[in-house]
């Protein structure tokens, strides 16, 4: 217990320096929350009228929420790779506090940037006409399972910022694969229009088992131009995504854990 207590505290107290040094870079926090933004009004308005309209933008909003969360993992990973690239973690491994803090203090201060960029991601989807039908329990069950996803997210920007070291590499190795697992999903459009093995693909997507989740928590359901599909990701939404977002989390946070011992010991 005092174990746990320790890297609690000293978790919170990496966290919240992480927050406070964002008063330094105010372009960074800026650009996270206009991005989510920025891509509610090109797809409702670019593309909304051909694929149903005022009906695609209520679905859209789950795929953008499931974009936004996944997205910060850029976040997490040039954060990471900045503190790396400037010597900060050498100096918090001269302190006593666990390898683990470091790590988790960083996902904490990124995961309340996706809290904000979700709630301002959700005031911009009320302007566009999205609303939440489903029950009050429901519409809290998808924030958190939205947080969580988010959680998960961060631990894999974590793992990219250690594996790059240099805020150069990590920019482009954090951005690189964002937009094929978002854009090969069933964030924005309907699967069934996908070619066999990448219809397969995008079903299993972690992003497309969110977004889905998302909409039937909100009670948006698909449209006539997006369809909705029949593989099993697909009708069990809600515990695939909730898997996936767990074992995602195991998976890159021992990997980061690893990675940053191996780089701090030398």
């Amino acid at each position: 217990m005092i174990a746990v207590r320790r890297l609690g505290r000293d978790s919170s107290l990496i966290a919240w320096r992480n927050l406070l040094n964002l008063r330094r870079t105010p372009g960074s926090v800026i650009a996270a929350l206009v991005q989510p933004v920025m891509f509610v009004l090109l797809l409702a308005y670019v593309f909304g009228g051909s694929l149903g309209g005022a009906g695609y933008r209520t679905f859209l909003m789950g795929g953008i929420f499931a974009q936004a969360v996944t997205f910060n993992a850029a976040f997490t990973a040039l954060g990471l790779a900045g503190d790396m690239d400037k010597g900060i973690v050498d100096r918090f491994r001269s302190l006593p506090m666990p390898a683990m803090a470091v790590l988790l203090g960083r996902t904490l201060s990124d995961l309340t940037m996706s809290a904000v960029t979700l709630a301002v991601t959700s005031l911009c989807g009320l302007l566009v006409g999205w609303r939440i039908a489903g029950s009050p329990a429901d519409a809290l069950l998808a924030y958190a399972l939205i947080m969580l996803f988010a959680f998960a997210m961060s631990w894999v920007g974590a793992a990219i910022g250690l594996l790059a070291r240099s805020v150069e590499v990590a920019q482009s190795a954090g951005l690189i694969w964002l937009f094929p697992v978002t854009f090969v999903s069933s964030a924005f459009v309907s699967t069934r229009t996908m070619p066999g093995p990448l219809r397969a693909v995008a079903e299993w997507n972690p992003v497309s088992a969110t977004a889905t989740a998302v909409r039937q928590l909100f009670g948006n359901p698909p449209t006539a131009g997006v369809p909705a599909g029949d593989a099993w990701p697909v009708v069990h939404a809600l515990p695939y995504a909730v898997s996936c977002a767990c074992l995602i989390t195991g998976a890159f946070m021992l990997l980061a854990l690893r990675r940053f011992r191996r780089i701090t010991l030398g």
